[in-house]
């Protein structure tokens, strides 16, 4: 579903003249179905690595490859085509602060158009799903960080998306509400979705036993099945 061909990212700072590399000769498969961890400190590549796959960076060099399409080549006006399969979490939730649980994970939905009772149904479902029921009526702020996270995979997870891409989701939790969050996404990667979570928390990874990409300073240094947090 999706590879990494020897990629290499770039960038250029106001404080250096040359370019930075935050990903460097990268190659890695990953299967229709799979749960892969990007392991790693903070600056490792491992969001560059998701930036890729969503389209919002193109490799500098190399090839990123969804579903054998070359992710290099998509032009800005079809990124929507990738990204349509895609659901993402990320650590600050981003959610809109004047919409209730219902309405926030709705206004994905609204968006595309979907007819009234189409969204409600499928809103319902994914509530169910995240275990968010009595709180279907509730603003941001009268939610715990865990009950937040869950309304942000439950959005993440209204269009159906074959690849859910989590940055960080647990960064703001405690250990409590952390337990609660891979539960649910090992239940989304139980139903048939493919899971790329980044983290840098070693119990996390520990834990949960899944293959493990280990980056460090942009190199891949361990990919390991069923691994642990070396770093």
């Amino acid at each position: 579903m999706i590879e990494f061909e020897k990629v290499c990212k770039n960038y250029c700072t106001s404080q250096s003249k040359e370019p930075k590399a935050a990903l460097k000769d990268a190659s890695f498969k990953i299967k229709d179905g799979d749960f892969v961890i990007l392991c790693g400190r903070s600056g490792a590549g491992k969001t560059t690595i998701l930036k890729m796959i969503s389209c919002e960076e193109k490799p500098t060099s190399g090839k990123v490859l969804f579903d054998k399409k070359d992710l290099g080549k998509v032009k800005k006006s079809d990124a929507y085509l990738i990204r349509h399969k895609i659901g993402f979490i990320f650590q600050d939730f981003k959610l809109l602060p004047y919409k209730t649980v219902f309405e926030n994970i709705a206004y994905a939905l609204e968006t595309c158009d979907h007819d009234e009772s189409k969204i409600k149904d499928e809103v319902d479902q994914v509530i169910e799903l995240v275990g968010l029921e009595k709180k279907r009526n509730s603003f941001p702020n009268e939610l715990s960080g865990g009950e937040q996270q869950r309304v942000s995979i439950a959005r993440a997870l209204i269009h159906r998306p074959e690849v859910i891409l989590a940055d960080e989701p647990t960064g703001n939790l405690d250990p409590y509400n952390t337990r609660d969050i891979i539960k649910i996404l090992l239940k989304i990667n139980e139903a048939g979705s493919t899971v790329i979570l980044s983290t840098h928390d070693k119990e996390v990874v520990n834990a949960l036993k899944k293959r493990v990409l280990t980056l460090q300073d942009g190199s891949i240094v361990r990919d390991e099945e069923e691994g642990v947090y070396f770093l």
